[in-house]
């Protein structure tokens, strides 16, 4: 049993575990500046030129909400929002993969980039790097 668990039984506030010291701090500045980037981009595509990549554009709008969520867990702490946040970075992963083979097999299914294209060249492999990134530091997290 831990202090934490000690603490529950005894009716004192539980404390949430810090996601953002250290490297989670560029963790949290990197997906924030991710949600900003798919967000923004997927606005302005879906809101004047939808008809021309639907799939594409509604790609980059989910990888902004995957994101903007990942973001809000690392910066709520606690281990259910660490928990939360490592099923979404292993889904933004199986994503990043997904799309990124697949605008490399077939590029005709989509005409406009996403942000998971070509593996997120378009935005310097961060988006293949930053899952792994996050799922090594939310490990990492738990064991602290």
């Amino acid at each position: 049993m831990t202090a934490t668990d000690n603490a529950a039984e005894e009716g004192a506030p539980r404390t949430r575990r810090k996601l953002i010291g250290g490297p989670g701090i560029l963790l949290v500045w990197l997906y924030g500046v991710m949600v900003v980037g798919a967000v923004s981009r997927s606005v302005v595509q879906i809101a004047t030129d939808f008809d021309r990549a639907p799939l594409a554009y509604t790609l980059s709008a989910l990888a902004g909400l995957v994101y903007g969520f990942i973001t809000y867990s690392l910066v709520r702490g606690g281990e259910a929002a660490r928990r939360a946040a490592l099923v979404c970075c292993a889904a933004e992963l199986v994503g990043v993969l997904t799309v990124g083979t697949w605008t490399l097999i077939e590029p005709s299914a989509f005409p406009d980039a996403t942000v998971w294209s070509d593996y997120g060249m378009g935005y310097l492999f961060i988006p293949v790097l930053l899952p792994v990134t996050g799922m090594l530091w939310l490990r990492r997290a738990r064991s602290a």
